[in-house]
C-alpha cells in the first residue's frame, strides 16, 4: 500500500465524460445521467483500501444527506480486480448494498476514466459545478486511519454546500490521501510514481 496524495487537477478543468456500468443495477452511468443537477461529485473509491474503509460510513451518509438535493454523486472503482479481488464488481456490489449507497458505484475496468480524472488514490474526490467545471478536489476531511480525528466530511461538505448555494469554494484545498489506485501492469499513467 503506497500512501498517495491527490494530483490536485487544475480548478476549472471540465469534467471528463465517461460511460461505466453501475455494479448494482448494470445501468450505464455517464455525466448525462446527472443532467439538470447543480453539481456533480465524482469519487474514486474501492473496497479493500484501509483509507476508504475508514470513511465508508461517511460516504454512505453523504449519499443519504444529499440524495434529494441538486447534487449528483457517482463512485468509481478502477483498481485491478485480477490482483485485488475485493475490488471486483461482485464485491463492490456487496459493498454498495451493505453500506446502503444511494448513488451508483461503477467499475472502470479499462482504467481510462481514472486516468481522464488524474485520479491517484482511494478515496479521491472531484466536485464539479453546474457548468461541469472543477471547483473542488481534495480531502473529505482531516481524518485518517489511526490519527484520532473524527470523520465528519467537513471539507467536502463545505465545498458541496457552497456550490449548491451558488458560491465558489475556497481555492485553499488540501489533497486527499489514500492508497494508490492499483493500476494494471503496464497501464500506469505518466503522473503515477
Amino acid at each position: 500500500m503506497a500512501r498517495t496524495e491527490s494530483t490536485m487537477l487544475a480548478l476549472g478543468t471540465p469534467a471528463p465524460d465517461f460511460q461505466l456500468p453501475d455494479v448494482v443495477t448494470g445501468q450505464t452511468i455517464s455525466l448525462s445521467t446527472f443532467a439538470g443537477k447543480k453539481a456533480i461529485l465524482v469519487m474514486f473509491i474501492c473496497r479493500h483500501c484501509p483509507y476508504v474503509k475508514h470513511v465508508e460510513k461517511e460516504l454512505a451518509r453523504l449519499g443519504q444527506d444529499y440524495k434529494d438535493s441538486d447534487l449528483g454523486i457517482v463512485a468509481i472503482s478502477a483498481n485491478d480486480a485480477a490482483a485485488y479481488p475485493d475490488d471486483a464488481p461482485d464485491s463492490l456490489k456487496a459493498m454498495a448494498t451493505e453500506l446502503g449507497f444511494t448513488f451508483p458505484l461503477c467499475y472502470d475496468e479499462s482504467q481510462e476514466t481514472a486516468k481522464a480524472y488524474t485520479a491517484a488514490c482511494t478515496p479521491d474526490f472531484f466536485l464539479f459545478d453546474g457548468d461541469r467545471k472543477l471547483v473542488y478536489r481534495g480531502q473529505l476531511d482531516d481524518s485518517r486511519p489511526r490519527n484520532d480525528v473524527p470523520v465528519t466530511g467537513k471539507d467536502l461538505r463545505q465545498a458541496i454546500d457552497t456550490v449548491l448555494s451558488g458560491g465558489t469554494p475556497s481555492e485553499d484545498q488540501k489533497p486527499s490521501l489514500g492508497c494508490n489506485i492499483k493500476w494494471k501492469p503496464g497501464n500506469e499513467p505518466a503522473y503515477y510514481g
